[in-house]
């Protein structure tokens, strides 16, 4: 693999109409980050693809768009590495890219909750597909949380979510520790999943029994579950520049 490049992010251009957005992640372990981030920055070059990827020891985590061919291609190629075959991806469509230009970042942790020990591999909650998610969050015993920020919930949010009030996501494991019965049961739901999985992670680790989080995430839901089942409130917050997506994945702004 080849070492990270260095100089100004590559910015190919990508006809409108024609943007295919893809979100992924994968808690694996990662020795070699800086091979890694070097090969997965070639392999976006070469497929023309806009975005950013993060990568670090603890695994890989991105949001990247291109044409329909192209991001299917660079998928392929990126399975040929063993830790990334069978990635769990949720796609979406744009009119226009949401991204200007490719950059792949290395980072400590692909998503920052700055408590050390915590792994998901290690154990997390019970992954609640979209289909039964509703059941769930509809039962009266079930305490519901938004693991995202407080500027992601006031675009949407689902019917009867507890707003943690955080800005950052490291401000998570505060709330967390306030949270006083253990043996409550507990579903959590975030954008794609990825912030979930340490959030259930480390509920787990504070005693914490019932945990459940949604599979896939918001986008995952609203992708699988119809607009007039949906319990989901409002628009679903990106961080690209769509802002964010309604109830069929498509650009709300």
């Amino acid at each position: 693999m080849p070492s990270m490049p260095s100089g100004e992010p590559h910015t190919p251009k990508l006809e409108p109409h024609v943007a295919k957005v893809a979100a992924f992640y994968r808690f694996t372990p990662i020795g070699d980050p800086e091979s890694v981030a070097g090969w997965v920055d070639s392999l976006g070059l070469a497929h023309n693809l806009l975005g950013t990827v993060l990568v670090a020891p603890e695994g890989i985590n991105s949001t990247l768009c291109g044409t329909p061919a192209d991001v299917a291609s660079f998928f392929k190629s990126l399975a040929t590495d063993p830790r990334f075959t069978g990635l769990d991806i949720k796609f979406s469509t744009a009119s226009a890219p949401p991204f200007k230009r490719w950059k792949v970042r290395l980072k400590q942790e692909i998503v920052t909750m700055g408590v050390p020990g915590v792994d998901p591999n290690a154990g997390v909650g019970t992954y609640v597909p979209p289909r039964n998610w509703n059941a769930l969050i509809s039962r009266s015993d079930v305490l519901l949380i938004d693991c995202r920020n407080t500027y992601e919930i006031e675009l949407g949010t689902f019917q009867g979510a507890v707003d943690p009030g955080t800005n950052a996501f490291n401000e998570f494991p505060e709330y967390a520790q306030r949270l006083e019965n253990s043996d409550q049961p507990v579903a959590m739901f975030c954008t794609g999943g990825i912030r979930c999985e340490k959030a259930t992670a480390y509920l787990r680790q504070l005693g914490h029994s019932q945990v459940f989080h949604l599979e896939g995430g918001i986008l995952r839901y609203l992708e699988e579950i119809p607009p007039s089942e949906s319990l989901f409130l409002g628009e679903c917050f990106v961080f690209d520049e769509r802002i964010g997506v309604d109830g069929s994945l498509q650009p709300s702004r």
